[in-house]
């Protein structure tokens, strides 16, 4: 099942997405206003059949699926060959264990909304196509074998990183957290439609070139590793979200570096979950 939230007629509604259509439920409106708190509270299976008001894709607006109220987490050089681009080929930049950073809830926007240039910031806006986790059961010290369980479902984030920022404060968190760096979405497929996360393709467009393409099968840690490391004495909560790491190709590892530009359309496709497109303006 593919879950969405959307705008109509003024108003922010969840449902899931089938065939083009989205369907959704005003009584459920009134017990899970959010698709987040929905994620906190039900179990999909025993509320499909509420879902019986539908309306067209064409016809909405798509917003992100929610708001975290925590920062998302996030993994660095979590690819091989993305760290390699990163240091100049330095080996020894391949992380032994995860490299673990933040991004605000303030930073996460939609598909189709619009990444801020912030040309007064920075000069150096780069782009990182992700599979991201969402967490749908509360854990601790969460073993990697029992991990999915806690898994609610998948979605595509763009860690979008203004690398001079980042360079600059010697750390990833401001960089990487201005408003408008995390567009997520255009959905949140349910675990239990991807058999198997560790094999799903990753693809980044910039303007029609193809800059990305990875698989998660290449990973240096799986999304069950990072769950176990991540609740390793803190606790995970529903609504939580885990971006896993992004492929090479990322603009600063182009000589010279494709950074982004006010007009630059970026698309990213996951296998299984969608395509994230975010113009920048």
């Amino acid at each position: 099942m593919k879950f969405i939230s959307f705008e109509l007629d003024d108003s922010i509604y969840w449902g899931k997405l089938q065939g083009g259509y989205i369907y959704y439920s005003e009584r459920l409106m009134t017990h899970f206003p959010t698709l987040l708190v929905a994620i906190e509270n039900f179990r999909y299976w025993e509320i499909e059949d509420e879902l019986t008001e539908s309306v067209a894709l064409s016809e909405v607006r798509v917003v992100a699926p929610f708001i975290p109220k925590k920062n998302v987490m996030c993994i660095g050089k979590n690819y091989r060959e993305h760290a390699l681009e990163m240091s100049e080929g330095d080996p020894g930049a391949i992380p032994d264990e995860p490299v673990i950073f933040t991004k605000s809830p303030t930073s996460v926007i939609g598909c189709g909304e619009s990444i801020e240039l912030n040309s007064s910031i920075t000069k150096q806006l780069d782009y990182e196509g992700e599979l991201a986790v969402v967490i749908g059961r509360k854990g601790k010290n969460i073993s990697r074998d029992q991990a999915m369980e806690h898994v609610f479902g998948f979605t595509i984030i763009n860690d979008v990183t203004a690398r001079d920022l980042q360079k600059k404060h010697k750390q990833f968190f401001r960089g990487k957290s201005l408003d408008t760096f995390c567009p997520m979405g255009p959905v949140i497929v349910h675990r239990d439609a991807i058999p198997d996360v560790q094999n799903l393709s990753v693809r980044t467009i910039v303007n029609g070139e193809e800059r990305q393409n990875g698989s998660t099968k290449d990973m240096i840690f799986s999304v069950d590793e990072l769950i176990e490391v991540l609740s390793d004495g803190m606790t995970l909560e529903p609504g939580d979200v885990i971006a896993t790491g992004t492929p090479s190709g990322v603009g600063k590892g182009f000589n010279p570096p494709k950074f982004l530009k006010s007009g630059d359309e970026v698309r990213i496709s996951i296998e299984s979950i969608g395509e994230l497109v975010n113009k920048v303006e």
